[in-house]
């Protein structure tokens, strides 16, 4: 199903979302190393940490909106229907099974060191496993040059091997989260919570478009942020990384990342549905973290949040690991029904492509094998698992499943046309005459 694309107010710089065929030569919102704040009538300066040094930079809200609106037209790709069709009608279910897992490059071909090069070892292990997408952090990036090698490299071999591109997804969130920033000399920002205090959704959508500039220029073109959960506990496992407590200034800071980030042709992730903030445990450590939620509850603060990103367009929604009580499941959210069909893409209307928070985190590994975690997450009604502790163990799980009758084909093939109609709208699909083609040349 395609999504529509909203038009946003002028409260959003632009004005226009746009997707990645329309955004390609859009320039960064700053050639600097610094935070481009924005409000929405005077100039802004802000101070953003170094080591070494703070540097201060002011711009006024009409000099970026000159500098992004001059640099492209923003269109909506066409989706090829027909190309999706055809892509679908002719994988295998193990093939299309794949599609569904965004996992490490090391996850991906066994390698126990620090994968940071396409090789040969990575060609055969995605001809065995050609997975929907690879996730990469701070010890696969050793500096600009290699990245966009190993970057560039993944993508065109899975487009020549295939005709199916890889959705190539990163953890940069700003602030203490920002593997590319780090390792790479990108742009610095300060934590979330530092711009929710600010609640300018003006700055946000810099923000976003500063992002997402800086991921484009290496070919990533998938980010697992923004973080939508509300401020309700101060032990929550997020801490600053959150806007705000306010679910009103999340939502509107959120929109405004997503409506920057996509911008630039990177897909945006709210995450973690349906909200960590009100918590006190840690999924990455905990067997399990119960947040005691009522539904009253949700649709008043958190529902608030993530609604905001999904009607701002937002491509992806991650779903944690937490159990909310209100579900009456006792379940982790990414494998909770409830959670993910019933609130998420029934109460919030969201059609684009769910996917799991990392499933080789405490919460699933200490009470799930990675097939039976694997299977209860399609049966869900997610679309695609995020890095699960045994990529064979996950894949058969599934496949077993379909053939077992526990989950129909078509349950797999809903959830792969839109991974494709996803890709088909980033340009990352090809026709087999022209990777045949291109491999003969």
């Amino acid at each position: 199903m395609v999504k529509n694309r909203i038009v946003v107010t002028a409260v959003f710089l632009t004005g226009i979302l746009c997707t990645a065929n329309g955004c390609d030569s859009v320039k960064p919102v700053s050639e600097t190393m610094e935070t481009i704040p924005v409000t929405a009538t005077t100039s802004a300066t802000t101070t953003v940490p170094d080591e070494a040094e703070s540097i201060q930079t002011t711009v006024t809200t009409q000099a970026i909106a000159e500098q992004i609106t001059s640099a492209y037209t923003c269109t909506t790709a066409e989706i090829d229907v027909m190309l999706v069709d055809t892509l679908l009608s002719e994988m295998t279910l193990e093939e299309k099974v794949c599609q569904m897992f965004i996992v490490t490059p090391e996850m991906l071909t066994g390698y126990t060191g620090s994968v940071t090069e396409m090789g040969t070892l990575s060609q055969k292990s995605f001809d065995q496993y050609p997975v929907g997408g690879l996730i990469y952090f701070a010890e696969n990036l050793e500096d600009s040059p290699q990245t966009l090698e190993m970057l560039s490299g993944m993508q065109s071999y899975a487009q020549e091997s295939s005709g199916v591109g890889v959705f190539l997804s990163v953890d940069e969130e700003g602030g203490t989260v920002a593997r590319v920033a780090d390792q790479l000399g990108t742009t610095k920002l300060h934590d979330m919570a530092y711009y929710g205090e600010r609640s300018d959704p003006d700055e946000a959508y810099a923000i976003g478009c500063t992002i997402g500039s800086d991921l484009r220029k290496f070919g990533f073109n998938l980010d697992f942020a923004p973080v939508a959960d509300v401020a309700l506990h101060a032990d929550n496992e997020l801490g600053d990384r959150i806007f705000s407590s306010d679910a009103d200034i999340v939502g509107d800071m959120v929109a405004g990342v997503v409506s920057g980030l996509q911008g630039t042709g990177v897909s945006a992730t709210l995450k973690h549905f349906p909200g960590l903030g009100a918590g006190d445990g840690n999924t990455h450590y905990d067997d399990f973290v119960l947040i005691d939620r009522s539904l009253s509850e949700l649709s008043s603060e958190e529902f608030v949040a993530f609604q905001a990103g999904i009607d701002a367009g937002a491509d992806f929604v991650m779903v944690g690991h937490q159990i909310t009580t209100a579900a009456g499941d006792q379940l982790p959210s990414d494998l909770s029904y409830t959670v993910v069909t019933t609130w998420l893409k029934e109460t919030l209307e969201f059609t684009g492509i769910v996917i799991t928070d990392a499933q080789n985190m405490a919460s699933i590994t200490e009470n799930y094998s990675p097939a039976s975690a694997a299977v209860q997450a399609v049966s869900a009604g997610v679309d695609m698992i995020l890095m699960p502790l045994d990529l064979s163990n996950a894949v058969s799980g599934i496949c077993e499943a379909v053939e077992a009758g526990t989950i129909t084909e078509e349950r797999i093939n809903e959830s792969v046309r839109k991974i494709l109609t996803q890709k088909s709208e980033m340009g990352l699909l090809k026709y087999k005459e022209e990777t045949e083609t291109t491999t003969t040349t």
